[in-house]
């Protein structure tokens, strides 16, 4: 399939050494939400959570702290970035780098936070990414080993057989526990009750922005 099939036309291409960026109508959409979600996020401040308390009928605030608040906001902007740049790659070896890069500082977003339930919940997800990082890589070098490129330009241009297969199913597995999915979503969920909204929400953004794009590069590649 070509590539203006998927995204829309070619807008053009951004070569950098052996890393090739490319721009369609899709990229540049899901480009442009995900910078500027991260800009808002740079300039932004948490929020204080509440949690309701029915035994002696008072609310429970949970606040971030300035040290943990910089962290997380750094680790965010990272989590954009990485997002950002996993949109407009042309190359499959750069893309699951990002998405290993996803996995690792969506954990260190919540590292820092003093609840039980939310570490036990990051230390489980973290399990899940460092297992979905054996077919994520594993994946890629399959179809490495089966075409002799990962780049997208060429894999589009390849016909698909058993091994590109294969491979395209070790990558979507390595892509689901990465980012947290379903059926892994299980252990992901708890993250998410942990104070320091807006940084939590990138991960919810990065999930979704990856899974959109890992479903492009496998259509791009099978078909």
């Amino acid at each position: 399939m070509d590539i203006g099939s998927l995204g829309g036309n070619l807008l053009g291409i951004i070569p950098l050494g052996d890393i090739v960026l490319y721009l369609t109508p899709l990229h540049l959409f899901m480009l442009i939400v995900i910078l500027l979600f991260t800009f808002l996020i740079g300039i932004s401040r948490t929020e204080t959570q509440v949690e309701a308390s029915f035994e002696g009928l008072k609310d429970n605030k949970l606040a971030v702290g300035i040290a943990e608040f910089k962290a997380r906001r750094f680790l965010a902007i990272v989590c954009g970035i990485a997002t950002a740049g996993a949109m407009i790659t042309g190359d499959l070896f750069n893309f699951i780098l990002f998405v290993a890069l996803i996995g690792i500082v969506n954990i260190g977003i919540v590292s820092a936070v003093k609840q039980i339930d939310v570490l036990n919940a990051a230390f489980q997800y973290g399990l899940i990414a460092m297992m979905a990082s054996l077919p994520l890589f594993g994946g890629g070098a399959i179809i490495l080993a089966a075409t002799g490129t990962l780049s997208f330009f060429e894999l589009a241009n390849i016909a698909s057989n058993p091994m590109i297969l294969f491979g395209s199913i070790l990558l979507l597995i390595g892509v689901a526990g990465e980012t947290g999915i379903a059926p892994f979503f299980a252990t992901k969920a708890e993250m998410f009750r942990t104070p320091g909204s807006p940084f939590i929400l990138i991960i919810h953004l990065s999930s979704l922005f990856m899974i959109i794009r890992a479903i492009e590069i496998l259509l791009l590649i099978l078909t």
